[in-house]
């Protein structure tokens, strides 16, 4: 039977904007009040995902959240029509009404951690979203990601789904971002490495200073629980606190894996060695593994940072060889594009490497990789997928019609006061749902 990884894209919202809201996250801040273009935010994503199905990839659309969010502003105090609400809002808290018009969900991937079929206890894809509690205006997301996700992944018999874990930094869950599965070719069971940037219970251990540390051990193993994963194919590895001190706000900007290659930094993690032989150990013929370093003398983390070399994808192309999707940042720095060039030499399954410009997302901290959603499957199982989100040349050409209708051209701070803003972005997301057959998975779609 034919495996494959399917990648699904986040759909820009048109509320795209650059509020500054995500501390840690050094382009978030650096870009800050910034005037932000929804449009052509969301026209770069869909052309990355169509040159991606153009490599040969099966390529999916994910929906991005209802925004602005009036439904949590009631919830905060605000009162009468939803008009009056983000009037008021904009007054009296204008940091909450930013908040609640983040288009964050376009980071796909952090909407959550996906086990794929080969490695669970009852042979289903599992999916549970990520619960974000470290970031007010991420922590919105779940519930819409939850119904999303199982209009788009529906069929019991192949999917199951999980509600995200309790809302409390004791188990703060930042998804996919966090995770890689490493196997020797995607229909066969592998490990599945999950990354967390401290102990929730153990105060004693190693933590960062300045940044707070999203992803917990113990949100790592509920979610190994839940996907009713084998110890004996799981690696739990914690983040250098040093880094994330550093704004590496998720391991994806220091590290990515894909198959049997782990590309990641020197500095990436604590306690490397021993956990790399681990990761050797339950992968089971560590010759196949490619433990691929960048050293600190190659590649700084201020650049890795600036340019997001680790926030690529790395993809399996439809010959087998290896390709890593970068941003056009990477190619602008001479040590990081130096780097790039060697790398495909060297005899590591990575050959290519292509460049995509995603500068709307890249400005507000998000890369090629925060973009995506993994899922590994097979043929049968992407036969159960809601058909309509997979990436066609009709879809795009329909997509890209969509955003021209609703998208506006820039968006400022102020405009986000503008009750106009929701009226145009619910009109957008119901022809949405249509187009992609979701049904009602809005708020205001359902009452």
């Amino acid at each position: 039977m034919k495996y494959f990884e399917a990648n699904f894209d986040g759909l820009v919202g048109p509320t795209h904007n650059y509020a500054g809201l995500s501390v840690g996250n050094v382009a978030s801040l650096n870009n800050a009040r910034n005037t932000s273009s929804p449009r052509q935010a969301a026209k770069q994503g869909l052309q990355k995902m169509k040159a991606l199905r153009d490599l040969g990839m099966v390529q999916g659309v994910l929906a991005p959240q209802e925004r602005p969010d009036v439904y949590t502003l009631r919830r905060l105090g605000f009162t009468g029509s939803d008009h009056d609400i983000i009037s008021k809002a904009a007054k009296q808290a204008p940091a909450v009404l930013r908040a609640v018009c983040s288009a964050s969900s376009m980071w796909t991937a952090n909407a959550a951690t996906i086990s794929p079929s080969a490695d669970t206890a009852d042979g289903k894809i599992h999916f549970t979203p990520a619960n974000l509690t470290n970031k007010f205006h991420r922590s919105l997301e779940p519930d819409t990601t939850g119904r999303i996700l199982q209009a788009m992944f529906a069929d019991p018999n192949h999917f199951a789904h999980h509600r995200h874990l309790p809302d409390n930094d004791h188990f703060g869950d930042e998804g996919a971002a966090n995770h890689t599965r490493l196997c020797s070719e995607y229909g066969a069971r592998g490990v599945e490495l999950f990354v967390f940037g401290r102990y929730a219970f153990d105060a004693s251990k190693p933590a960062p200073k300045r940044f707070p540390a999203r992803h917990t051990l113990e949100a790592c193993e509920a979610v190994a629980r839940l996907h009713g994963l084998s110890d004996e194919h799981v690696v739990y590895m914690q983040q250098n606190p040093d880094v994330i001190d550093q704004g590496v706000f998720h391991n994806d900007v220091i590290a990515v894996g894909n198959q049997n290659v782990l590309f990641y930094h020197q500095e990436a993690f604590v306690d490397t060695e021993q956990k790399l032989a681990e990761l050797q150990r339950k992968f089971g013929n560590a010759s196949e593994l490619h433990l691929i370093e960048v050293k600190s003398s190659e590649v700084a983390v201020d650049d890795a940072i600036k340019t997001y070399l680790f926030n690529t994808q790395v993809i399996t192309l439809p010959n087998g060889e290896m390709a890593i999707i970068a941003p056009t940042e990477c190619r602008e720095n001479d040590r990081v594009a130096g780097y790039l060039e060697q790398l495909t030499g060297r005899g590591t399954p990575i050959r290519h490497v292509h460049y995509y410009d995603v500068k709307q997302s890249m400005r507000n901290g998000g890369g090629p990789a925060c973009l995506r959603l993994r899922v590994a499957m097979s043929e049968q199982e992407r036969q159960a997928v809601n058909p309509n989100v997979l990436l066609t040349d009709e879809l795009f050409t329909t997509l890209n019609q969509w955003v021209d209708k609703h998208y506006r051209d820039e968006i400022s701070e102020a405009d986000l006061a503008d009750p106009q803003l929701l009226q145009e972005s619910r009109a957008a997301l119901d022809e949405l749902t249509q187009i992609l057959h979701l049904g009602s998975v809005y708020p205001f779609q359902r009452g």
